[in-house]
């Protein structure tokens, strides 16, 4: 377990749900738990664990079972394990697609749909093609699980307390109060944040961030370059949950016009798109992109020119932006995901090099680049973290919930 928790239960009431609380966590973030397992991360004694579980299950948010594995000396501790039939709906709008999925507590990716459009989606056709697909889920929803609510990735910048997103400029939208768009149409409980600030949160807590107090996540994806950054434990989010805008630092100075209107922004000059071409892809062919650069690059012949040109430019940039951020934030972890992994994957060198021998001596020492681990399904596990933030703060809000039909 990465969890090492000792707390200082509170009287009554309040101590009960902390307790409640603490143990949902410890299972959501863990998986299956015994609860020998649980009496020693909570410091709380085996009666108390005993109650706490049981109660989760009569929540319908654990479940026990009998161990597995080889035989234990004595009375064997029972398993118990985070209920994946209470879940979250997630939405992850693009510049080319519309994904919802629907995540199980654990962290259980359970089902994915996705929703290809021709052209840029607006706000109100997000929520119409998202309403429609969870109207056809109706049925499965309500015989098989219990929804906390709807958590949304969106590709810009997004208020934390009320879901507006202010300015998303791939998807071309100003200040679309989408959490409420789409409370209205579904009738969930809906919040939204930045999809990298919830890449980041799912990777520290189930991916390669596990463990890791201090660290820097970038995803490269079809609406550019997004940042999120751990500081201490906690995501760095700002006043109004803006920070981590990685994607418009500069690493060229003569480079071109950013949508924002600075010129020569990381995602200017590092995207997608232009690697895409190199090996001759369309957008639509996006989920080859690794599996054919790697093959170019692990030709006898080496890759064309064109391509190693691309890859060489590109990380050259990166390896600017990753230098910068060390300096700034003294991370010890910086975890690339989507393209920018794909990226890494075929240029570790360049961009080690780089980062090490530019980034300033101390803040540059111990600092580990890892690819993301949790591939197409980050950004729905981070989005259902808000759908479950409630429920994880007090496990008593499942009474709240619909039963299962």
């Amino acid at each position: 377990m990465s969890d090492a928790l000792t707390p200082a239960p509170a009287p009554g009431d309040a101590g009960r749900r902390s307790n409640l609380s603490l143990v949902l966590s410890l299972l959501h973030r863990n998986g299956a738990l015994s609860r020998a397992d649980l009496t020693r991360a909570t410091g709380l004694n085996r009666s108390t664990i005993a109650t706490l579980t049981a109660q989760l299950a009569e929540l319908g948010l654990a479940y026990e079972a009998a161990p597995s594995g080889a035989s234990q000396i004595g009375r064997p501790s029972p398993t118990v394990h985070p209920d994946p039939a209470t879940a979250a709906l997630v939405i992850n709008p693009e510049i080319d697609t519309i994904t919802l999925g629907l995540v199980g507590l654990g962290g259980t990716v359970l089902k994915r749909v996705r929703y290809e459009t021709d052209r840029v989606p607006s706000a109100r056709e997000v929520v119409n093609v998202s309403a429609a697909i969870i109207q056809g889920m109706r049925g499965e929803l309500d015989a098989a699980y219990r929804v906390a609510g709807i958590g949304v990735a969106v590709p810009g910048l997004t208020r934390a307390d009320d879901g507006l997103v202010t300015y998303a400029p791939h998807l071309e939208w100003f200040d679309e109060p989408i959490a409420d768009m789409l409370h209205e149409a579904t009738g969930y409980r809906v919040r939204a944040s930045n999809d990298a600030t919830l890449g980041a949160a799912a990777e520290i807590l189930f991916g390669a961030g596990r463990g890791a107090s201090d660290m820097i996540y970038l995803n490269g994806g079809a609406s550019g370059i997004g940042g999120g950054i751990v500081t201490q434990g906690s995501p760095l989010t700002g006043t109004a949950g803006y920070a981590g805008e990685l994607g418009h630092t500069l690493v060229n100075s003569s480079g071109r016009l950013c949508h924002c209107g600075a010129h020569g922004c990381l995602e200017t000059e590092v995207s997608r798109a232009p690697l895409l071409a190199a090996l001759g892809l369309s957008s639509r062919d996006s989920d080859r992109l690794e599996e054919d650069l790697v093959a170019a690059f692990e030709a006898e012949s080496g890759p064309e020119p064109g391509i190693a040109a691309e890859v060489s430019r590109q990380a050259a940039y990166l390896a600017v932006a990753l230098r910068n951020a060390v300096n700034l934030f003294n991370p010890s972890l910086i975890v690339l995901g989507g393209f920018l992994g794909s990226l890494y994957r075929v240029a570790p060198e360049r961009i080690e090099v780089a980062v090490r021998g530019e980034a300033m001596r101390g803040a540059r020492e111990g600092v580990r680049i890892v690819r993301a681990q949790l591939g197409r399904d980050i950004l729905l596990i981070g989005a259902a973290e808000l759908a479950f933030a409630d429920l994880l703060a007090n496990p008593r809000e499942a009474e709240a919930l619909p039963r299962r039909a």
